[in-house]
């Protein structure tokens, strides 16, 4: 592995990434919604049925708010553009997300994306580096999403002072402040994910190896695959109880811990004003895989 002393943050942050397109049509966005578990117990199921099809003569099938996730699956691939910033791929982890919908998504069409360095984080013995992608319809120029992922690099940190760790954000702290209440959850919902559903996603794009190959897994000390889209299942869960996803104003998740394809996972839930706080635990080993939280535009007079 190379000297991670030889990362120099004011290189890292000097760096400029290449601006992207990313072409989608109706048929993308079904595969998405099918790849994360939509109508996957329940083909009819009458509250998933309009992200996979023209439920009830609509125009257009619903777009997830999460699709815009895919918007920036490029940009990763530039990470090894960045120059001294120094990793093995294979050690790699999600760390947290944070999105932002400013408009509703069209069910086809092209986006302009615009990347740039949202914070980079030593840890010792890892780093954390955060990118930001601001996703525009290019024949509008209408700014659509912006998606911030921190990616966690193990074996990356240490080329900073370590009585003074390098730190370095351009948003504010509160944006991924969060904490789970002690009061009882205002609703929970138990699911179980498909073990094939690692297989589907790779259709959307979605090529990172610890969703699809056990070797990697292991290799990356993980065991075998992970699952992709527990959040997604948890977003669908909330949208049961406000049923309108163009009522999603930004979403944040904290990955805790890895799920495997097959676990049962627990969703629990907090409404705190505009904001459902959430948690989502496997079954199986009673650990919690999973927080965040989805903020509102308003609330949907079925639960006021």
């Amino acid at each position: 592995m190379a000297d991670n002393s030889a990362c120099n943050p004011e290189l890292v942050l000097a760096h400029k990434f290449s601006e992207k397109t990313f072409t989608y049509t109706e048929r993308d966005v079904a595969l998405y919604a099918l790849g994360v578990g939509a109508c996957g117990r329940d083909a009819v199921d009458t509250d998933e049925l309009k992200y996979v099809y023209h439920e009830n003569g609509q125009q257009f099938i619903k777009v997830l708010p999460t699709f815009s996730t895919l918007f920036s699956l490029g940009v990763m691939s530039q990470l090894s553009d960045v120059p001294s910033l120094c990793f093995d791929k294979r050690l790699l982890l999600h760390g947290q997300q944070y999105i932002e919908i400013y408009k509703p998504f069209p069910a086809n069409g092209t986006i302009h994306n615009k990347v740039t360095l949202a914070g980079l984080h030593d840890k010792g013995k890892a780093s954390v580096f955060e990118l930001e992608t601001r996703s525009y319809e290019k024949e509008s120029g209408e700014l659509l999403s912006m998606n911030r992922i921190s990616v966690f690099l193990r074996g990356a940190g240490g080329f900073s002072d370590p009585s003074k760790l390098f730190t370095y954000s351009n948003y504010p702290v509160n944006q991924t402040y969060m904490r789970i209440p002690t009061t009882q959850p205002f609703a929970i919902f138990e699911d179980c994910s498909q073990p094939s559903q690692a297989r589907p996603v790779l259709l959307s794009g979605d090529y990172n190896p610890l969703h699809s190959d056990p070797m990697v897994g292991k290799a990356a000390g993980l065991g075998s695959l992970l699952n992709y889209n527990a959040v997604t299942k948890c977003l669908f869960f909330i949208l049961r109880l406000w049923g309108d996803p163009d009522m999603i104003k930004s979403i944040f998740a904290r990955f805790l811990l890895h799920v495997y394809p097959g676990e049962a996972l627990i969703t629990e839930m907090w409404l705190e004003d505009l904001k459902v706080v959430y948690q989502v635990k496997v079954k199986e080993r009673n650990r919690a895989v999973l927080a965040g939280y989805v903020q509102l535009h308003r609330l949907a007079t079925s639960v006021l």
